[in-house]
């Protein structure tokens, strides 16, 4: 029976699903090796392109809206504890921001400058939009730009300040941090596609995750 998720396929659709099962639980390949009896570098494989497929649709979503959270966090080696930019020679820097009520979204940046990270509020947010952020100075100037803006100072060691507060994308980060520590052996290739499986497993996460990527590779079946 052909494998309508697979393009060339020899592995079977229960196969497939069987995998998809296991990779909505967020097991490790090691792991989805030893339940489904197939090869390490099958499973590699497979893993690989639904994560690509998972990234390919991260990219349609549209822009943001609402009262939204925006903060930057590093991945990678221990941070110097109190030192945003120092300390951090070797991490991977990457931009959130979190729409409350909606979704998260993610993005690999070179630095953390106020050019770089207010070029992407600029294509991701749509004006009129709230702003939260902490005190740094890459956000300066978002009232500037048509978007309401608060602030809290950690610095002060001030985290609340009414409704404003960036705790849900910090939560976030803490959640994607914990997530990754698991495929702490993954190539630095590889980052981008466990970051956006992490964003697409927040977002859906009151939906069927599984049936999500099923109607995913059926739409644009695997290679």
């Amino acid at each position: 029976m052909k494998n309508l998720y697979c393009k060339s396929s020899k592995l079977s659709e229960g196969k497939f699903w069987e995998l998809i099962k296991y990779f909505s639980a967020d097991l490790t390949a090691t792991q989805m090796a030893q339940l489904s009896g197939l090869n390490i570098n099958t499973v590699d494989r497979y893993l690989r392109f639904m994560r690509e497929r998972i990234l390919d649709d991260c990219k349609t979503k549209s822009t943001l809206s609402g009262i939204l959270e925006v903060d930057e966090s590093y991945f990678g080696a221990r941070r110097v504890k109190g030192k945003r930019g120092g300390g951090t020679a070797g991490k991977t820097p990457v931009f959130g921001i979190f729409e409350r009520q909606g979704f998260v979204y993610t993005e690999i940046v070179p630095d953390c400058i106020k050019r770089t990270l207010q070029a992407i509020i600029r294509g991701k947010i749509e004006p009129k939009s709230i702003i939260n952020s902490d005190g740094w100075r890459g956000y300066n100037g978002l009232i500037d730009m048509g978007y309401g803006h608060y602030r809290v100072y950690h610095s002060k060691d001030e985290f609340v300040n009414g409704p404003n507060h960036i705790n849900g994308m910090e939560g976030f980060w803490g959640v994607t941090k914990v997530r990754l520590s698991k495929f702490r052996n993954m190539h630095p290739s590889t980052f981008l596609l466990h970051l956006k499986k992490t964003q697409f497993r927040y977002n859906y996460r009151h939906q069927n995750i599984g049936r999500m990527i099923l109607k995913i590779c059926r739409n644009n079946p695997l290679n």
